[in-house]
């Protein structure tokens, strides 16, 4: 068995192409062909489906890929594991991260992380959550921070920490000068919604439901970013609920506003999610006690 076989096999299945696969291990794509050919030797059995013009992973080759995976993170990890004991290391880690963790906490805190551990080499990839955990799970990424909800048994799921998700209006809105409002007044405006399938949209229609307006409020636009629906807020065409983190910076400075709504406090949860390996690299154990050290948020 050529590990270097099952590398450029799980490289193809990644990228989707032989051509992509060679670009990137800067390997001719005869090269790559053969190690699959190699590879399919070995097992008997066709890993790719070639017909019809175009390339797709058979039956066994989608049951090899998770084996096939796991055997190349663990010689990965045992190369770096002998690397730190003859002080060779290079450390590595790579961070999945959903929108609203990757552009609005992410960056602060690896930069915290840096300084603490600046010889770990560390990328960072932002998708929405299930492209995030997909990504976790073909081995991609070595763990993730998302805000969505996580179902899949594979995973350990932590939660790290707590936002609130609060109710922003213009300045120039009849709410200026009031602390609060009651629930039933957010009838009369026109609320500003991230898309139908946001896992922030959810919580929030869900928390509203629960109280017996989320019927009778004007869903006056969908906009699909959260840093476009602050500036349409800010314009003064409508009045949104957005998690906190995200509008921290606007309401320390005045573009936006916030009013509490009387009896109601609508949170979500945000998780660390890792999958259980027997050789998890120091890379990831230092940034997971990194963020348990961490209080934030709650």
């Amino acid at each position: 068995m050529n590990i270097e076989n099952l590398k450029m096999f799980c490289l193809v299945v990644d990228e989707g192409s032989i051509s992509q696969a060679a670009r990137l291990s800067y390997v001719s794509q005869p090269g790559v062909t053969r190690q699959i050919h190699q590879l399919e030797n070995y097992y008997g059995t066709l890993l790719f489906d070639r017909s019809e013009g175009k390339m797709t992973v058979t039956e066994t080759g989608r049951l090899l890929y998770p084996f096939a995976k796991a055997i190349v993170n663990d010689f990965n990890r045992s190369k770096e594991v002998i690397k730190q004991v003859i002080g060779e290391s290079n450390v590595s880690l790579r961070v999945g991260a959903s929108l609203t963790i990757g552009e609005y906490l992410l960056p602060s805190l690896l930069g915290s992380f840096k300084k603490q551990s600046p010889e770990i080499k560390v990328t960072l990839t932002i998708k929405n959550t299930p492209s995030v955990l997909e990504e976790l799970t073909n081995g991609v990424i070595d763990l993730a921070l998302v805000e969505g909800i996580v179902e899949s048994k594979n995973f350990n799921v932590e939660k790290f920490a707590e936002d609130e998700l609060v109710l922003v209006y213009p300045s120039d809105h009849p709410w200026r000068g009031r602390t609060e409002i009651n629930i039933e007044e957010l009838a009369n405006e026109r609320m500003i919604w991230r898309e139908s399938m946001s896992g922030t949209r959810l919580i929030v229609e869900s928390a509203l439901r629960d109280y017996g307006v989320l019927d009778r409020i004007e869903s006056y636009m969908e906009i699909g970013s959260t840093q476009a629906i602050k500036s349409t807020v800010e314009a003064g065409l409508g009045v949104s609920i957005l998690p906190r983190l995200t509008v921290a910076r606007e309401l320390e400075q005045g573009f936006l506003n916030e009013i509490k709504m009387t009896g109601v406090n609508i949170k979500r949860n945000l998780w660390l999610v890792k999958k259980t390996q027997r050789f998890p690299s120091s890379g990831i154990s230092s940034f997971v006690e990194f963020i348990q050290r961490k209080h934030f948020l709650n």
